[in-house]
């Protein structure tokens, strides 16, 4: 799912601020762990605080390397701001990174993701159905 169409979603409030738009997005995962490089399988929009972020240019160094597809920053309790280290860690190593309003959950985030697939997947069905029409009427002539 293209991230775009994510952006797109102005009910979350998510903003991007470093790194490219253009990525795609196979899953959410969310993780606070200082390193979530073991647990991560590629494609993710990892979804996090920064509760234990201490070396960013570690961090987005290792996500990049485990191939997430995008980092989403939640802003507050732990963070007023998204902390400028990590600003320009993403745009460094071409990881895009959004902004999280305090007032979207993770899991809205997450809805949302799976939301977009599901409707994704349901037009490429009607699009092979339609396919599939065409192609049996027009043996049938």
């Amino acid at each position: 799912m293209p991230l775009t169409e994510l952006l797109a979603s102005k009910d979350l409030g998510l903003r991007r601020i470093a790194g490219p738009a253009d990525a795609d997005l196979l899953w959410v995962h969310t993780s606070e762990m200082a390193d979530p490089y073991p647990y991560l399988l590629g494609g993710e929009l990892l979804l996090s605080a920064g509760v234990l972020l201490t070396d960013p240019d570690h961090y987005v160094a290792r996500l990049v390397e485990a191939g997430a597809a995008a980092l989403g920053f939640g802003v507050r309790p732990v963070h007023e701001t998204v902390p400028e280290a990590l600003i320009e860690a993403c745009d460094r190593y071409g990881l895009p990174l959004l902004e999280v309003p305090p007032e979207t959950p993770f899991t809205a985030i997450a809805r949302a993701v799976w939301r977009l697939m599901a409707e994704a997947r349901h037009r490429e069905l009607r699009r092979v159905t339609r396919a599939q029409q065409a192609l049996a009427t027009a043996a049938a002539r």
